[in-house]
């Protein structure tokens, strides 16, 4: 999804960029981008599924 920011009346070009960048965030862009650098196979995103669901699991119970 393309980010658009368009210039409000009496904002500066400071705040355009923060008011993008919090979007840029928001959207999550650069974890999105991260994932598709490289392909993982399906079972590798399973496996690691798996092991951070366990992860969360022993976190909770402590």
């Amino acid at each position: 999804m393309a980010i658009v920011v368009k210039k409000q009346k009496g904002e500066t070009k400071e705040d355009l960029i923060s008011r993008f960048r919090r979007l840029f965030i928001e959207e999550e862009i650069v974890e999105e981008i991260k994932r598709r650098v490289e392909y993982i196979k399906k079972s590798r995103r399973r496996y690691e599924r798996k092991k951070e669901l366990e992860r969360q699991r022993r976190r909770g119970s402590n």
